[in-house]
C-alpha cells in the first residue's frame, strides 16, 4: 500500500472516527483503524463491535492499492504534528507503515487487516430519508434527557418512531422527558415501515458529530442493527434490546396555566439564580404571581439568590420548584425567542413547548415528585 494524502484531509477523517476507538480493550485490534487504499479514495473505519463507523477521504497520488491498520489514537497524534500539508504512506507485507512529511519520517507497526471486525453488512427491512439538519436538530432538542442509569438500558438512548410521514424523537432519565417531531415532508415511505426503535447513547453521540446540514441521511433499519448512511460516512450500531416504556402518560392531557417567557431572559435569571443552589439536592423555586416571576434559591450553608421577572400573567399565585440543571438543558438547547410553560399544580410536572410547525414537549417533574 502507497500513497499521498494532505494533512488535512487526513486530520478530518480520523477526528470524524476517534470516538469510536477506546483503548481499554480486550481485543489490540480495537485500538486500531483500519484504512483501505482504492484508485480515489482512503476508507477509514473504526468499531468497538457495537457502533461502527466507516468514512471516506480524497487522497492526491494512490501508487499501490491495499490495506492495514494502524493503532488509531498514535495515528491521529502524529498526524496533528507533522509539519508539512503531504503526508506519504508506504505499508510493506509485514503491516509496517513509513510515514513521511517534510523532514519527519515515523515507522509505526500495524496489525492485518484479517483480525479486524468486518463492517457490519445489513438486510435492509425498512428505510427512511431526511434532511440531516432536521435530525440534528430533533437530537438537539431531545438527546440531553438521556438516562445515565445503566441499570434502566431501555432508556440508555433515544426512541425513534416513525409514524403517519413523521419522526419522533423521545428522550427520557425519569425525572424529565424531551420530545420533538419531525414531518418528513415530500420524501414518502410505505404505511407499512412504520415502526419504533432504541437507537444507544454511544451512536447517537457519534451521530450528532457526523451531521451536516447539508445533505440527506438515509437510515436503514434491520431486526437489530441500524445504519445511517450520510455520503461520504456511514454509522451502523446495534440497536437497544427492548420496549420503551409508554411516555405519553407522563404528559398531561391539560393544563390550567399557559405562561410566555422571553427564552434567553428566563435562561440567564435561572443560571444565575442556580449559582447558589447545592449541586447534589439543590433545587430552584419558580414563584409565580400577577405580572410577575420570582426564582428563587435558598440553600443552608450556601445562601440564597432572587431575581424577578417581569411576565404576561393573571392566573392564582403559583410557586413550583425544580432542578435548576434540569430547567436549563431545555433553554440552552432551543433557539426561539420565546418559550411556552404550561402548569397545572406545584406538585404536577410542568410542561415547555415552542411555537413552532415541529412539535417540541419538555416535561420536568418538581424537585418533590418523581415519574
Amino acid at each position: 500500500m502507497k500513497f499521498i494524502v494532505t494533512k488535512q484531509a487526513l486530520l478530518d477523517g480520523l477526528q470524524r472516527i476517534q470516538n469510536i476507538i477506546n483503548n481499554r480493550v480486550t481485543l489490540p485490534i480495537l485500538s486500531n483503524v483500519l484504512l483501505e487504499v482504492s484508485e480515489k479514495s482512503l476508507c477509514l473505519t473504526a468499531t468497538d463491535l457495537e457502533v461502527s463507523i466507516r468514512t471516506h477521504i480524497p487522497v492526491a497520488i494512490v501508487e499501490k492499492q491495499g490495506t492495514t491498520t494502524l493503532p488509531a489514537r498514535r495515528l491521529l497524534a502524529i498526524i496533528r504534528e507533522l509539519p508539512a500539508e503531504e503526508i506519504s504512506f508506504e505499508t510493506d507485507a509485514r503491516n509496517i507503515t513509513s510515514i513521511r512529511s517534510g523532514p519527519s519520517f515515523f515507522k509505526v507497526f500495524g496489525l492485518a487487516k484479517d483480525e479486524f471486525p468486518a463492517f457490519p453488512s445489513l438486510e435492509e427491512k425498512r428505510s427512511f430519508t431526511m434532511t440531516q439538519h432536521d435530525l440534528k436538530e430533533a437530537l438537539h432538542k431531545t438527546s440531553y434527557a438521556i438516562s445515565l442509569d445503566e441499570s434502566r438500558y431501555v432508556l440508555n438512548g433515544v426512541l425513534f418512531s416513525f409514524k403517519e410521514g413523521a419522526l419522533t424523537l423521545v428522550a427520557t432519565d425519569g425525572r424529565r422527558l424531551a420530545l420533538a417531531d419531525t414531518e418528513l415532508g415530500e420524501i414518502k415511505y410505505p404505511s407499512d415501515h412504520d415502526c419504533d426503535f432504541i437507537v444507544p447513547t454511544k451512536a447517537i453521540n457519534e451521530l450528532q458529530r457526523l451531521l451536516d446540514d447539508e445533505k440527506e441521511v438515509r437510515l436503514h433499519v434491520g431486526e437489530n442493527r441500524l445504519t445511517f448512511d450520510l455520503g461520504t460516512s456511514v454509522l451502523a450500531t446495534k440497536l437497544v434490546d427492548g420496549k420503551y416504556p409508554n411516555y405519553r402518560q407522563v404528559i398531561p392531557a391539560e393544563t390550567t396555566e399557559r405562561i410566555v417567557l422571553e427564552r434567553e431572559a428566563f435562561f440567564q435569571s435561572v443560571r444565575r439564580v442556580a449559582l447558589l443552589s447545592n449541586d447534589k439536592s439543590g433545587s430552584i423555586c419558580l414563584n409565580f404571581s400577577e405580572n410577575n416571576l420570582d426564582i428563587t434559591s435558598n440553600t443552608p450553608e450556601v445562601g440564597e439568590a432572587k431575581e424577578s421577572l417581569a411576565i404576561a400573567y393573571k392566573g392564582a399565585n403559583l410557586s413550583i420548584s425544580f432542578n435548576p440543571d434540569f430547567l436549563m438543558d431545555p433553554l440552552k438547547n432551543l433557539n426561539d425567542d420565546t418559550i411556552i410553560l404550561e402548569l397545572i399544580d406545584e406538585m404536577s410536572p410542568g410542561v415547555f413547548k415552542i411555537n413552532s410547525t415541529q412539535r417540541f414537549l419538555y416535561v420536568l417533574m418538581p424537585i418533590r415528585v418523581s415519574i
